[in-house]
């Protein structure tokens, strides 16, 4: 059990350009033209500023609950709610998974190197839950086989099929093949390792676009009648009789007071301090904040297959496909001392992604190779483990109930695989207080745009009726280019019509980027600025010069009016709102 440390594009009249001015002007209330396809969805929160929610969101407005954080466990918590049939207001200081819900090395993963520290029961949970998410969002989510290379001055291979072994067996699998061992010198992923690389082994996970899950989630509990409200703050909530009273600002400085019968902190690295700070309660778990980051340099291989690394200190990092263009590789583990929001990558942590990286691939992996870099924050239960490595990544829910009718629920630490079960214990711990009638449900439901069946029919294996998805697209959408279409698959799945209006495309923003998707973007997933486009929505600013990505902040602060700050590569500036 001693196992791992591990273009075409048609031109338009100048009515339909109008009419794409129109739907994404900054102003007051919201343009229609009739017939268009893109209408704000219901609960996105204001367009337009605090005025807009003034109607919908009067003084002490009455939620069931108010969830604080908009990162992975907010929103999964909101969207579970909603479903039960709460009435839920969420609120995000800036823009949804703006911070360490975007910062993952992006894996649905049982977490292999756990096994070392004898989390059987966090990698059982989190095994289980990987086919669970695989299929409910098979446009965001996939099968992805891993290569571990042995090094014989590493653990011995009795010890690594061990490992395996359990990993394949903790939990049932039903899409995800199991382990094997695989000759290097034969097989294509040796081709890039270093000579005296022989053997293998080979086991399975899922990949994940992170801050797109996050998206998804908040678009599910909108739709099922949850209010979410980007660059909104929660900065008091108080406890009394009748229910918590909150009051939250904006960032263009306005204030809504609502009341509430629950409140949830799912702040993540906040959650403490927003306990101390607005809260008013006392005692706040302990944080332990380790920041992970990574590095992406142009791919370093041509397979589709991705390799976790032993290291001599025994940590593991992942090199992983990235973007079709690239290789990302990480994560480190540094205790983070600084503030929260602004986690960046130092030199030492560049220098030893870099080295280690190295010790595996035929061709060294160096500092300059670097193209772009992010950081992230992990708040992760602070079990006085003395590496950073070791700290628990399982998570502990605490319910607050002395104030009858005021419920407190905190969230703290956690892991992106397992938000769905997280979000699912949270609820059945909130529904004595509130009186739930409604069990769980989202273990069998799709995300917002995972039902393929209207496009393949009856769903078999989540890659397979993905590719069988293109294939369909590409004959409904035969004048969108190819690889857009394919970006668009991969980003919104069963919701691509959404993006296809009556009048077109529109002009060609960026290479790829059409004023349909920056439009759709902003009524139905609270794209605000260009970083939020660029950045989380998709991943567009890695592939843009500083030039395109220019041209895009100029389109939303013209049409948005928001600051053109996307221009700068994301990892050098820190990740504040643009609002």
């Amino acid at each position: 059990l001693f196992v791992f440390g591990l273009k075409r594009k048609k031109k338009k009249t100048s009515e339909q350009r109008r009419t794409f001015f129109a739907l994404t002007r900054h102003r007051r209330g919201r343009a229609h033209l009739p017939g268009a396809s893109l209408t704000q969805s219901p609960n996105l929160g204001p367009i337009d500023g605090p005025a807009t929610l003034s109607a919908a969101g009067s003084p002490r407005s009455a939620y069931d609950v108010v969830v604080v954080g908009g990162g992975i466990n907010g929103v999964g918590i909101a969207r579970d709610l909603a479903g039960r049939g709460q009435k839920v207001l969420l609120c995000e200081k800036d823009d949804l998974a703006s911070h360490t819900s975007s910062s993952s090395t992006k894996l649905i993963h049982g977490g292999l190197r756990y096994l070392e520290y004898y989390e059987f029961s966090l990698v059982r949970k989190a095994l289980a839950e990987r086919e669970l998410l695989l299929r409910s969002a098979p446009h965001i989510m996939w099968p992805l086989r891993f290569v571990m290379p042995h090094d014989p001055g590493m653990r011995p291979v009795w010890m690594i099929r061990a490992g395996l072994f359990l990993y394949d067996h903790l939990a049932r699998r039903e899409v995800l093949a199991g382990s094997r061992t695989i000759d290097l010198r034969r097989h294509p992923a040796g081709a890039p390792l270093k000579r005296g690389l022989r053997k293998g082994f080979v086991y399975s996970d899922g990949w994940v676009d992170d801050a797109r899950l996050v998206v998804l989630n908040a678009i599910d509990a909108a739709e099922r009648g949850a209010r979410v409200l980007t660059r909104w703050r929660c900065v008091d909530a108080r406890r009394g009789a009748e229910g918590w009273q909150l009051r939250l600002t904006s960032t263009a400085g306005e204030t809504l007071e609502v009341g509430a019968r629950a409140l949830v902190n799912a702040a993540g690295p906040w959650a403490a301090q927003f306990l101390s700070e607005h809260a008013h309660a006392p005692k706040p778990k302990s944080l332990r904040l380790v920041k992970g980051s990574h590095i992406v340099v142009h791919k370093l291989f041509d397979h589709d297959h991705a390799y976790i690394f032993q290291n001599p200190d025994k940590r593991i990092i992942f090199a992983i496909p990235y973007e079709r263009d690239f290789t990302l590789i990480g994560t480190t583990d540094v205790e983070h001392r600084g503030p929260i929001g602004e986690a960046r990558i130092d030199a030492a942590e560049t220098d030893y992604l870099c080295e280690q990286a190295s010790r595996y691939f035929e061709k060294p992996v160096v500092p300059s190779d670097v193209v772009w870099s992010y950081s992230g924050v992990r708040p992760l239960l602070d079990d006085d483990s003395g590496d950073p490595s070791a700290v628990t990544r399982d998570y502990a829910l605490e319910l607050d109930t002395d104030v009858p009718g005021a419920a407190l629920l905190s969230v703290w630490g956690g892991k992106i695989t397992t938000f769905r079960k997280l979000a699912e214990e949270a609820v059945d711990l909130l529904a004595a207080p509130l009186q739930l009638r409604h069990g769980p449900w989202t273990a069998a439901a799709t995300l917002p745009g995972g039902d393929l069946s209207v496009y393949i029919g009856a769903p078999v294996r989540p890659d397979t009726d993905f590719m069988r998805f293109v294939q369909a697209l590409s004959l409904r959408y035969p004048d969108v280019p190819p690889e857009t279409l394919y970006r668009w698959a991969r980003c919104y799945g069963s919701r691509v019509p959404l993006l296809v209006t009556m009048q077109g495309l529109g002009a060609e923003v960026a290479p790829g980027l059409f004023e349909a998707e920056l439009v759709y973007l902003h009524l139905h997933e609270w794209a605000r600025c260009a970083d939020d486009v660029l950045w989380r929505r998709t991943k567009l600013g890695l592939h843009y010069s500083e030039a395109q990505r220019a041209a895009v902040a100029r389109w939303c602060a013209d049409h948005w009016g928001a600051p053109g700050d996307a221009a700068i590569p994301h990892s050098e500036h820190a990740e504040t709102p643009c609002s």
